[in-house]
């Protein structure tokens, strides 16, 4: 643990004090063995001047929702000190009192809620307060021995409080044990589970007394032995623990794999089952990790149906009559002699669960050389994790678009209708795969929830691999949109050239199988399992000239229709989109367009509109309906063909 404060930057910042108690915030907030994902707060008092320019005694506190790694002034709450101070001498106060309290103490009602703990800031007698959930301190308080381990590093430089629910229940316990306290003679209080704080009266000497007493933590655990070894699963594998864990969840979920060599030692430890299930490292980790991981240890689907039956017996030993049960799907997983694979239904959360995950198996590592890993009581931690304030919390994050969790590969993704398809996916929530055959594709979308591939898909090999490789990545596949496709041009069939003729069935057609035929033992596994087929309006009503283009398209059409029929038992959807010049596709090229013009005496303008609504499509439309059909408005609807040209004369 090292100590990162530049006194030449501080002392740039002297005269404001909340300048400082931001830069000593973000030091703390920026190393995730002392926080991870809005673990810890900290505080400051100071003067609060209100629009008249008097002079009210505050304390300005972490707001709820604000991350300590980037927190700037507007993160901290000004709150009534001595508010809070009469607060901390009631003898009971409910979780909701307390917040509605809090708020009315505040200064600034623009300001964010106030940090659950913020009693208990109050009634420390220093200017700054430090509180952490320090991985090396939490280790050592989840040990056997813990208690003895904390008196015999820290002797009476910390206070030790046993384990009490964060929150007014935590501030009234420390009230009571430092009625009679000499404070000056303390460092800091170590909460026995759950983390420690540190003090002082200057920001410095709060923050290295913080990276003092949790260095010494970390100098009494032993390194990590060196392991090597990296465990693999399969894309398909992985697809048919997702699909369980999704039917779980009663949503689609995201899965990340992690076979490193930690992990993988992790899991293939002999005892995995005992250590890994006996509670998490603090109890606020439950929220997002549940209480206890998944373990593969026979087939997914029975190994899900275990869990949520084990769940549902915690839910309902602990509830009182008046709780609603959260869904009961695991959010991480142990696969013995492969590795662990983590669960959420966005990017975001599940980097959230994998961060947690990375310092729980750590903590447990060590803490089993240490005597072993213990935990709270279920107990205790079904609290935290019914915790109205904390399910509030969760209530903020939640992501509610419409595709939230999906998957979907769009093939040609470089350009025109493909691309048009990824953007708007990903806006509705899908975590979308981009397949293209040009390398433009690698730094096309800013978006964090699209991954490209280049790939061949006239190459079986390449399909196979980058579709394996693809998948990989969230953990399956629900959605297929099989655009990728070329326009060859005009050519009379007297006149065909061979290679033109067969290249086109080679992209529109066979490629397009290709694709087909790999993605259906993912898609079996998928959410609301669909493919949405690009056909074209040459199909219904082809035009002279274009025969290699209109036949490979109507082959694909009747390849999708067979796809209906066979795959419907799989409760897989196959419809089909049939666009009509879409001129801000590859495809049309200047030379196509003035082709296809000339051939029907029109000029350019008069042909990109010539269609009975008059008026031109453009690959936003196509992805409209694309999106369209791959939601709920086509839930009962397989084998559907639906154009999307504005109206051709002699097929409507």
């Amino acid at each position: 643990m090292k100590n990162l404060w530049d006194d030449s930057y501080a002392d740039s910042l002297l005269g404001d004090i909340l300048a400082l108690r931001v830069y000593s915030s973000r030091l703390i907030g920026r190393n995730p063995n002392l926080v991870l994902h809005g673990g810890g707060n900290t505080s400051v008092k100071a003067p609060f001047l209100d629009l008249f320019g008097e002079s009210h005694e505050a304390i300005f506190v972490k707001g709820s929702g604000w991350d300590l790694a980037t927190i700037e002034v507007a993160g901290f709450a000004p709150v009534k000190i001595e508010a809070l101070r009469r607060l901390a001498e009631l003898e009971t106060l409910t979780d909701r009192d307390m917040v509605q309290a809090q708020r009315v103490a505040m200064l600034d009602q623009n300001a964010p809620n106030p940090s659950v703990e913020a009693i208990l800031h109050a009634i420390i007698p220093f200017t700054f307060v430090d509180h952490t959930h320090a991985d090396a301190v939490v280790t050592l308080t989840n040990t056997h021995d813990g208690r003895a381990i904390i008196e015999a590093l820290y002797g009476d430089r910390v206070l030790i409080v046993p384990y009490v629910m964060p929150g007014f229940d935590l501030a009234k316990r420390i009230f009571e044990l430092t009625r009679d306290i000499d404070w000056s003679r303390l460092d800091g209080i170590v909460l026995m589970q759950h983390g420690i704080f540190s003090f002082s009266d200057d920001a410095k000497s709060s923050y290295s007394r913080m990276i003092k007493l949790v260095t010494e933590a970390e100098q009494v655990i032993k390194p990590r032995p060196q392991v090597a070894g990296v465990g693999q699963i399969d894309a398909l594998s992985l697809s048919e623990i997702r699909f369980a864990t999704s039917r779980a969840a009663g949503r689609p979920v995201l899965m990340k794999f992690n076979g490193s060599s930690e992990h993988l030692a992790f899991a293939s430890a002999p005892n995995i089952n005992s250590i890994s299930c006996r509670g998490p490292l603090t109890p606020d980790h439950v929220i997002r990790t549940k209480r206890v991981p998944a373990i593969i240890d026979k087939e997914p689907l029975a190994v899900i149906e275990e869990y949520v039956r084990n769940y549902d017996d915690y839910f309902n030993r602990l509830n009182d009559g008046h709780l609603t049960q959260l869904d009961p799907a695991p959010r991480w997983l142990i696969w013995p002699g492969r590795g662990t694979i983590c669960v959420g239904s966005s990017d975001n959360e599940v980097q959230i669960v994998s961060d947690i995950v990375d310092h729980t198996i750590q903590a447990i590592t060590d803490a089993e050389r240490l005597g072993g890993w213990t935990a709270l009581p279920e107990k205790d931690i079904f609290a935290v994790e019914y915790w109205e304030l904390e399910q509030a919390k969760l209530g903020r994050e939640s992501d509610r678009s419409p595709l939230n969790g999906c998957i979907a590969l769009v093939t040609g993704a470089a350009s025109g209708i493909g691309r048009a398809c990824v953007e708007r996916l990903a806006a509705d929530g899908a975590h979308v795969l981009a397949l293209d055959r040009d390398p433009t594709v690698q730094d096309m979308f800013l978006n964090l929830s699209v991954t490209t591939f280049v790939c061949d898909l006239t190459n079986s090999a390449d399909v196979e691999t980058t579709l394996e490789s693809a998948t990989r990545i969230f953990g399956g596949l629900d959605i297929l949109v099989n655009n990728a496709g070329i326009f060859t041009s005009t050519m009379l069939i007297e006149e065909m050239d061979y290679a033109k003729w067969q290249s086109s069935l080679d992209t529109n057609l066979t490629a397009a199988m290709q694709v087909m035929k790999l993605s259906i033992p993912f898609l079996r596994n998928g959410w609301n399992p669909t493919m949405v087929i690009i056909g074209s309006k040459n199909v219904p009503a082809p035009g002279s000239g274009a025969s290699a283009y209109s036949v490979a398209k109507a082959g694909l059409t009747q390849l999708s229709r067979l796809a209906a029929i066979e795959l419907g038992r799989y409760r897989i959807r196959v419809n089909t989109v049939h666009p009509n010049a879409v001129f801000d596709t590859a495809i049309w090229t200047d030379e196509v367009l003035a082709e296809r013009a000339l051939q029907y005496n029109l000029s350019i303008e008069e042909y990109r509109s010539s269609n009975i609504l008059g008026v031109e499509i453009t690959s936003t439309d196509v992805a409209e309906m694309v999106c369209a059909m791959v939601g709920p408005a086509f839930m009962r609807t397989t084998g559907a063909q639906v154009p999307v040209d504005g109206g051709v004369k002699g097929v409507v």
